[in-house]
């Protein structure tokens, strides 16, 4: 794809977006200055890599020529240079296409994701515990924070819900390609012939919402304090620290029980709550705005069967860009990279097809 015009139409902002903040009482409305701040140090940066891309393959095609040369020390410097600048071109690249998309600030935002136990039984409850450990594995690879929220265990040692908070750099930008049904075909420990079964598990990954996305008014919500349950430890047992908060408007439910103080815990499920309210809103406008823009990674709908976890043949399928990978035990310790790397990389060039489009 020829990103030269896109590249153009970003360097013509640039001065549109000086003259903005060039003007008097361009602070009086905070929040607009810092989303015009923001994308004026984004498009800079852009045009910043831009420029080093263009050197980087600049600098490699004179590698190449070099490497041929009759000179045998010249042509073995340039031959070493070689790999490392087709590396820098690969990554700027990909930033470049990140860059040039329509930002979209739900991606910078912390992520909260619930796991529920679907259709299989006991083995369904383990599989979901297999998945939280997964993501718990993934997010400390890439130096994120998880935090527990709400856990239903289930008597074999799995679960039949767990919910968490994760925190950290562009959160949402990551996992939110892990909404829908995962399904899972492997011998369960129980199984006595040694037959496959095959069991599925929901995960929902929700940005986390800001107060100004969504207005939470007291008289729309109900709070009760409940007895917290399953195991914990004796405090979490014996005291009435579980809050439940409850939408009226939308009947929504959130219970949360980890934090040992009923104030932490109604904080932390009015959070998922606004996370929810804000999930609803952003798939409304998601569907007014193009069919053609879920072709790719799908609609994030938990009814959608995304992934298959083969067990027996080591095999991770993902439907929705037809991978097949043959590395399940690496993956379910947490090696996401390939996976959500190649879902970011047709997102991005499904989105920037579109914007070829409206140029």
């Amino acid at each position: 794809m020829d990103y030269a015009p896109l590249i153009e139409k970003k360097r013509l902002r640039v001065p549109e977006l000086e003259s903005f903040m060039a003007q008097d009482g361009f602070f009086d409305d905070p929040k607009q200055a810092g989303e015009l701040t923001r994308e004026y140090n984004r498009t800079k940066s852009l045009l910043e890599d831009w420029a080093t891309l263009a050197k980087a393959k600049e600098n490699l095609e004179e590698n190449r020529l070099l490497a041929k040369e009759s000179d045998p020390d010249m042509a073995e410097m340039a031959a070493e240079e070689i790999p490392a600048l087709e590396t820098q071109i690969e990554e700027l690249e990909a930033k470049v296409q990140y860059a040039l998309l329509p930002h979209d600030p739900t991606e910078d935002r912390d992520a909260i994701v619930e796991i529920r136990a679907g259709t299989g039984g006991d083995e369904a409850s383990l599989f979901a515990g297999d998945l939280y450990r997964m993501y718990q594995r993934y997010a400390e690879a890439r130096g994120w924070r998880v935090e527990p929220v709400e856990a239903s265990p289930s008597e074999v040692g799995g679960y039949k819900e767990v919910v968490f908070k994760v925190t950290g750099e562009e959160v949402f930008r990551f996992l939110k390609y892990e909404s829908g049904v995962h399904r899972v075909q492997r011998v369960p420990d129980t199984e006595t012939q040694g037959r496959i079964h095959t069991s599925t598990a929901t995960v929902a990954v929700l940005p986390e919402a800001e107060e100004v996305d969504v207005e939470l008014r007291t008289e729309d919500l109900q709070i009760q304090a409940t007895r917290a349950g399953g195991p914990g430890g004796q405090h979490v047992n014996t005291t009435d620290s579980a809050v439940q908060v409850t939408h009226l408007p939308t009947g929504i439910q959130v219970k949360c029980q980890d934090g040992r103080s009923q104030g932490k815990n109604k904080e932390k499920a009015l959070q998922i709550l606004r996370a929810k309210l804000l999930e609803a809103k952003i798939r409304e406008e998601h569907e007014k705005y193009s069919a053609h823009r879920k072709n790719l990674i799908g609609s994030g709908g938990r009814e959608e069967k995304i992934r298959t976890y083969n067990f027996p043949q080591n095999r991770l399928t993902d439907h929705r860009v037809n991978m097949t990978l043959y590395n399940l035990d690496s993956v379910m310790t947490g090696d996401l990279e390939e996976t959500i790397g190649t879902l970011q990389a047709s997102e991005m060039e499904d989105r920037l097809a579109e914007l070829e489009e409206g140029l």
